[in-house]
């Protein structure tokens, strides 16, 4: 900010304006004659100035002191490209310092701004303002080259010095619809994991790849590398940042088989799932974790810093902080739809246990079916290779390639059976636990506030005993008096958040059980879509089979039936020849 000196006021006269902000100082402030304050541009006669409102007061004509600083007059001039730029007078009487913030100007001052004070007429602030906005759009391009050629509007001297030009970023569109900025479109996928590492610190990375609308992201598509135990520091801070919020949950931990194909291609679709249903959920997209996991390059750093912030402004709480401690209280549950939504679930995460259970039987059968299917298919290629009789040889071979085809629908089968019916399914027992969570987030809540209410009855009758003592503790009474006000307002507080944790919940749960239908629904029909191709697959593959055999048959038949043809002809031949010999003799 700029001394006092600068703007022209004697140290006098400005703490009689900072003591009397909303005086009449109009006989005191002359009209200035402002130029642009973005970019600075010859005058124009062709334009009026500005008119102070008719019921302003009129300010008193004065010599405004001379300044180094010289100023255009209230003349027009044409720019080469034929563009009018004009200059504004300002009325400085709305305030003590004016509506830009700025004083006037004297001999040794320099045009820089002044932090801006009340106005006593809005009015005419807006107007100046929406002036200034209407020749801003004209100077966005700079100015022009005689404004810059004429003496005292140089950037060197020019007021708009102080002000900086408005950037606008070339990756963003200027203009987003309401729908879209209100509820921004995610596309993120989870793939290409790779195995990096040496033998003791070995583990699989994958690439988070996302296309969004959101106008919280620097660019609209991008990629980060991201491991395993990256996805279970965001699903934590979700759940710490929003306490009520049913978080989707990652896949649990494997310490055996983590590198095996088929392992990795479930973890990666379960983490690609838990990042789509975190950017549908209207409350979590917009989490700054969820941002900074999505595209920080540097998110090791990132979030060392990050967890540094935090544990400085944890620190910085104050006595209040006990209040989260909850020694000594027992949470009761009063409200009867949350009495019932934990007895149902317990009973769905019961159901989905044994449903999760049957389908890996189900999996593991249909692998151990095509894996004796394969031995099946070698067995009767090994024997198709010793058998004389071409005929069988040639059936058993095309049966024992028939068997290694089934073998591999089998494996598929079994492949899209976990990733439909079984990844949703193991999905949904990982949500019980979220809601878990999320109900116990609850009964921190209330357990917080129950412990604001007993340490302010104890405040209290702290309080009462003082005032019964008399006047001797006047000092220590007003200290706890202030005390008791911040308790009451900290627990007034607590009640709310343990409110809104309730609202939120009851929220929440119509959310999942929407959400339980589509899922499910999609899912059963991606598993029967995909056993009724598995059988059409298997069944044309028998008709194929079976059209063979009848055409190696009937090429038999064929065969044996020219070779007849053959032998009676040559024995016709034969019996003639005799003939003629016999004739001949």
């Amino acid at each position: 900010m700029s001394s006092n000196g600068q703007h022209g006021f004697g140290s006098g006269g400005f703490d009689e304006l900072l003591s009397n902000p909303f005086a009449d100082s109009s006989p005191k402030t002359p009209r200035h004659e402002v130029t642009e304050p973005f970019k600075a541009a010859p005058s124009s006669p062709e334009l009026s100035p500005v008119k102070p409102q008719e019921h302003a007061p009129k300010p008193i004509e004065r010599e405004a002191p001379a300044s180094p600083v010289s100023r255009p007059t209230p003349s027009s001039r044409r720019t080469p490209g034929g563009r009018m730029t004009q200059s504004v007078v300002l009325d400085l009487d709305a305030g003590p310092l004016g509506p830009l913030g700025g004083g006037p100007l004297s001999e040794d001052s320099s045009p820089t701004t002044s932090s801006p004070t009340r106005d006593s007429r809005p009015s005419r602030t807006d107007q100046v303002r929406q002036e200034i906005d209407a020749l801003t759009l004209q100077n966005n391009a700079g100015p022009s080259r005689k404004a810059q050629e004429i003496p005292g509007l140089s950037r060197e001297n020019s007021y708009s010095r102080s002000v900086p030009e408005p950037v606008v970023p070339a990756s963003k569109p200027s203009h987003i619809p309401l729908e879209q900025a209100a509820k921004p479109s995610f596309d993120i996928s989870v793939g290409d994991p790779q195995k990096i590492g040496d033998l003791t610190s070995s583990h699989t990375v994958y690439k988070v790849r996302t296309k969004t609308t959101s106008s919280a992201f620097k660019v609209p598509e991008f990629a980060v590398m991201r491991r395993y135990r990256d996805f279970l520091w965001l699903f934590d801070k979700l759940n710490s940042n929003n306490p009520g919020v049913m978080v989707p949950a990652p896949p649990e931990k494997q310490a055996v088989g983590r590198f095996e194909e088929d392992f990795v291609e479930a973890r990666r679709h379960a983490l690609e799932r838990m990042l789509v249903k975190v950017a549908a959920h209207p409350v979590l997209h917009r989490d700054p974790d969820f941002k900074l996991f999505l595209e920080s390059e540097t998110f090791n750093v990132d979030v060392k810093h990050k967890e540094k912030e935090r544990a400085a402004t944890s620190e910085s709480r104050g006595f209040m902080g006990g209040f989260l401690s909850g020694a000594g209280v027992k949470f009761v549950e009063q409200d009867q739809y949350f009495e019932d939504k934990k007895n149902w679930l317990e009973v769905m995460e019961y159901q989905l246990k044994v449903l999760s259970k049957a389908i890996d039987g189900v999996v593991r059968q249909r692998k151990d079916l095509a894996g004796a299917t394969y031995e099946f298919g070698n067995s009767l290629s090994s024997l198709s290779t010793t058998e004389l009789d071409r005929e069988l040889c040639n059936s058993l071979a095309a049966l024992s390639d028939l068997q290694i085809r089934i073998k591999e629908l089998y494996e598929r089968q079994a492949q899209q059976d976990f990733l439909t019916m079984g990844n949703t399914v193991d999905e949904y027992v990982r949500l019980c636990g979220s809601i878990k969570m999320a109900l116990q987030a609850r009964q921190k809540a209330y357990i917080s506030w129950q412990t604001a209410e007993s340490d302010l009855t104890k405040k209290r009758s702290g309080v009462d005993k003082l005032k019964r003592q008399g006047r001797t503790q006047q000092d220590r009474l007003s200290l706890m008096g202030d005390e008791l006000v911040e308790f009451e307002r900290k627990c007034n507080q607590l009640r709310l958040e343990f409110e809104e944790v309730g609202k939120l919940l009851k929220t929440e749960f119509e959310r999942f059980d929407k959400e339980k239908v589509e899922d499910f629904k999609a899912s059963v029909e991606t598993f029967l879509e995909s056993a009724v191709e598995s059988q059409k697959a298997l069944i044309e593959g028998w008709e194929a089979y079976l059209t063979y055999l009848d055409r190696d048959e009937q090429d038999q038949h064929e065969l044996v039936g020219d070779s007849n043809g053959v032998f009676e002809e040559q024995q016709t031949s034969t019996n003639q020849d005799d003939r003629q010999v016999e004739a001949a003799e």
